[in-house]
């Protein structure tokens, strides 16, 4: 079975990368809680910046 790509709405990525931002919980933990990878928050918060 073939994966799909997964697309994320703008509205979802602000949301992710203002929790990042906020430094209430761990990438870690934000990556669970979105289910994406650490390195995505990551690479979001910094184009955000």
């Amino acid at each position: 079975m073939k994966k799909t790509k997964r697309k994320f709405s703008v509205d979802f990525k602000l949301k992710v990368i203002l929790d990042a931002l906020t430094e209430k919980e761990t990438l870690s933990a934000l990556s669970q809680k979105y289910d994406l990878h650490s390195n995505q928050i990551s690479h979001w918060k910094q184009d955000f910046e």
